[in-house]
């Protein structure tokens, strides 16, 4: 069964595990997921339920609804993804273990927190960053010029050899120390390499799809992965 763990300020206030094929989310007490806080719409989003997987879909919500920091209207959930909403959290596993017209929307805030106001702007410097290049890219963060490496080929490889589609900076990186492999619209990660020398969002990783947002470490060259 699909559960869903609302964290405000990185703690876990609920977890939700359900077998409805349909969950609400907002403000007020007749949603499924009530999210107490002026900058969430009262019927904010919902979440559907199929055969085929779970879809995030934004109701017209006055602050919008975010999934991996990308702004979305109807969006399919991965496992780990994050769903942002006003100030909370919503992380959703596939498994348990592991915007409505205007007088819906009355009394609810124009939400103005500085993490509000950055996802927009970063959503809206990805998404013009991304136009740029033509697709989905990595942008080097501790790269003086920040750096946009397209992914459009099937392969993209990491290390210190001279062959590498992307040099990295580090001690003990393996000449080819990772890769990462473009399937349709997805993107995996595999290392190649030296142990705990790749790493996504802190973690070591041996192979691992990647999500809109996500900070990938080889050796000590830092990237976040943009989608296109």
């Amino acid at each position: 069964m699909p559960e869903i763990v609302v964290k405000f300020s990185e703690k876990v206030i609920e977890r939700v595990v359900t077998e409805k094929e349909h969950i609400s989310i907002g403000r007020t007490t007749e949603n499924d997921i009530v999210l107490d806080n002026r900058g969430v719409s009262r019927k904010h989003a919902q979440i559907e339920f199929s055969d085929q997987g779970a879809v995030l879909i934004d109701n017209d919500s006055l602050n919008g609804t975010f999934v991996n920091q990308r702004k979305v209207t109807e969006q399919p959930l991965h496992d780990n993804d994050v769903i942002t909403i006003g100030k909370y959290d919503l992380v959703f596993y596939a498994d348990a273990q592991s915007s409505r017209k205007m007088s819906d929307m009355d009394g609810t805030m124009v939400l103005s927190t500085r993490k509000h106001r950055d996802l927009v702007e970063q959503d809206r410097q990805d998404k013009e960053m991304a136009g740029e290049v033509g697709g989905t890219i990595l942008l080097a963060l501790n790269d003086r010029n920040k750096a946009k490496h397209s992914l459009d080929q099937e392969t993209t490889t990491f290390g210190k050899a001279s062959y590498v589609t992307v040099p990295v900076r580090g001690f003990f990186v393996s000449k080819l120390q990772a890769k990462i492999i473009k399937e349709g619209e997805a993107f995996t990660l595999v290392n190649l390499g030296r142990k705990d020398k790749t790493k996504v969002n802190g973690e070591p990783i041996n192979s691992v799809t990647l999500k809109n947002g996500d900070i990938i470490e080889v050796g000590k060259s830092i990237f976040r992965f943009i989608e296109g």
